[in-house]
Formats: structure tokens, sequence, C-alpha cells
């Protein structure tokens, strides 16, 4: 099958509106990143227990996001699946798009910016995980340029990173070796399933052909890619259960509050039970609507996922002192609340915003649409 690609040479009203939307959101999200630049991160949701908040939150997801995206053009890149050539420019204009996206987030969290272009590339430390992730970034951009597998496989090695900043830490709710691959298998889940709610829009929105069996195929890869994510998920906090020191921990994370309903509702249920239902049935999951239901539950369910990983961790006391009692302290002791506020919001609206900007602006000026995209095999 021979495909060329093309870019959008005649935006239309619905896109010059589109653009505007995303600047206005742009805009609102700059004003609010430099409002809490002069008058301090009080303005925030977070406190000196929690010093990491949405921001926090949204640049796990757009990492996992960027990481997940690259799967779908590995399909042609690094495996040779040819059906998948059609979306392979655009997942990898992708994966960039929400890398960069991962990292305005992180910016804008930081009460110090400047700082962000020099003290972690300068004062490097093998034992800290902070340390190690900044010199990730830069060795994926340049092993992208030599071959598609290195940078097929140093986009999990970057998201891993990630997880192990969470995974080998020291608070009880973090510790786990098995993290960095939790969060690899819920990247794979989400990215995957945000390019199939992609693919599907943009063809239809420049009514290019799609053949339905290509989307039928990623929609049974992204249901195995739940089955590993559940797996992860069992083996994490059954861990957390079994363990004496880890159960009191362990019970306020399944069922200590708000987050705790983001985890069985947001995630278990409609993150990962109802689509892989959809996904498997063979009814559902051979019907393009109920995969294109399923791909927005997950997307949604991996979002709650990154929120009940950052913040119940926070939220919950560090044992500083195992059998003992502190009495006295400068920090607020015992479980602690969290309240996201309207800088965050705009914030996270803002880096969504250009998120945004930079695909629309992609699609106007590089060649990443596909004239067409045909299965040269039967559906399953």
């Amino acid at each position: 099958m021979e495909v060329t690609f093309g870019r959008i040479e005649q935006p239309s009203a619905r896109y010059r509106l589109a653009m505007i939307v995303f600047a206005a959101m742009a805009l609102a999200g700059l004003s609010a990143t430099l409002v809490a630049a002069k008058e301090g991160l009080a303005l925030t949701g977070m406190t000196n227990r929690v010093p990491w908040g949405l921001q926090i939150v949204m640049a796990v997801y757009y990492i996992g996001l960027s990481a997940g995206s690259l799967v779908i053009s590995g399909l042609y890149g690094v495996f040779g699946k040819s059906d998948y050539k059609p979306f392979a420019r655009i997942a990898v204009y992708v994966a960039m798009v929400f890398l960069i996206a991962g990292l305005l987030s992180i910016l804008t969290d930081q009460g110090r910016m400047d700082r962000v272009f020099v003290e972690p590339f300068v004062y490097f430390n093998l034992r800290s995980m902070f340390s190690i992730n900044p010199s990730l970034y830069l060795e994926r951009r340049r092993t992208t340029k030599v071959v598609a597998t290195l940078a097929f496989g140093w986009a999990f090695c970057v998201h891993s990173g990630t997880g192990a900043i969470f995974g080998f830490g020291s608070r009880v709710l973090y510790e786990s070796p098995l993290l960095p691959a939790s969060f690899v298998a819920a990247a794979m889940a989400s990215g995957c399933a945000f390019m199939i709610l992609l693919i599907v829009g943009l063809f239809r929105a420049t009514r290019r052909p799609l053949d339905a069996d290509l989307v039928v195929w990623l929609g049974r890869f992204l249901a195995v890619c739940i089955l590993v994510v559940v797996y992860f998920l069992f083996m994490e906090n059954a861990y957390r259960v079994y363990v004496v020191e880890l159960r009191s921990a362990a019970m306020f994370y399944l069922f200590g509050g708000f987050h705790s309903v983001l985890f069985w509702f947001g995630l278990v249920l409609v993150g990962l039970l109802v689509p892989m239902f959809l996904l498997f049935w063979r009814r559902t999951g051979r019907d393009l609507r109920w995969i294109l239901v399923a791909s927005a539950l997950v997307v949604f369910g991996v979002l709650c996922e990154r929120y009940v990983i950052v913040l119940p961790g926070l939220l919950h006391p560090q044992e500083i002192l195992p059998g003992m009692e502190i009495v006295k302290s400068p920090v607020e002791e015992g479980v602690v609340a969290y309240g996201g506020s309207i800088v965050e919001v705009l914030q996270a609206l803002g880096v969504f915003g250009v998120v945004a900007l930079l695909f629309l602006f992609g699609l106007r000026t590089f060649k990443l649409l596909p004239s067409e995209a045909r299965s040269t095999r039967a559906a399953p």
C-alpha cells in the first residue's frame, strides 16, 4: 500500500476557532504561572507536606502518553507492520508534543523556574532518580535521530525513570520495585487508547478513508495492555496489604478518602474493567463506536491512576522514627489534605492549550496526514 502524506492546506473555520480557544487557554495558564511566580506557591494547594500537586500529576500523565504514543509508531518502525505506516508520523509528533507538555508541567510547578534550566544538569547525583531523569530526556532526543528502535526503547526508559522516582522513594506508599514497570504498562494503555481516539477523529475530520479493521486490531492490543495494568495493580496492592509494616498505609490508600474513590471507581471500574469487557466481548470489540468508548474510558482511568500514585503518598505520614510518636514538629504530622487551587487548574489548562496549539500547528506545517489507511488482512 503506497501512502502519501500531506498537511492541512486550507484551514477551515473550525480549525481557526480551535486555535483561538487553545490560545486563550495558553494565555490563561501563562497569566496564572506569572502570578504564582510573583506571589509564591502559597497561592496553590501545595504545602510543605504536599510539595507536588496537580501539575506533577499532569506531568506524569503527559510523559506516559508520550511513551505510549510511540507504541503505535513502533508497530511500523520497529516491528515492520506496514498496515500501521499511515499512523507512524502522527504518533511520533504526538509523542514529542506530549513530552514538551510534561516538561512544561514540571516547569510551571516550580517556585524558582529559572533553576530548572541549570540545576538538574549541573549537579548530578547517581543515587538520586531526580538527577538521573534529566539525562534520560537528553539521550532520548539524540537517539531518535539514529534509529527508530532505540527511540522506541528509550521512550520506555524515560517512563521507567519517572516511575522509579516514586518506586525508589522512601515513602511507604511509593516504595515498590514494581512501580516503574507498572508506569510503563499504564503508559502503553493510555498512549494506545489516546492514539485510537486521535486517529479516528483526524480521519473523520479530514474525510480520509480509514479501514475499521486497523482500529479493531489496535483495540485488541489495548485490551492486552489493560490486562497487564490489572496484573501489576493487583500485585502492588496485594504486597502492601500482605506486609504488616505497610498495612496501615495500604488501608489508607484503598479506603482513605477521595483518592480511594478515584482508585476504585475512576481507575478500576471505569478505566480498566469496563473497557476490558467492551474490548474482549466479540460483539463490542469489533464495533468502532464501542472501541472509541473503551479508549476514552482508559484515557480517563489512567489519569485517575496518576493522581492516586502522586498524591496519597504525600498525604500519608512518613515513618521517620519507627516505633516512636512525634509530639512536636515544625511540619504538620499525621494524614493531611490537598485541594487544588484555581491557579493550578489554570496552569494545567494552559499547558493543554499549548499542546493543542503545537499539534494543530504541526498539522498545518508538516506532512503528517496520510492519504488513507487500508488493512491488508482481515480483522480477528
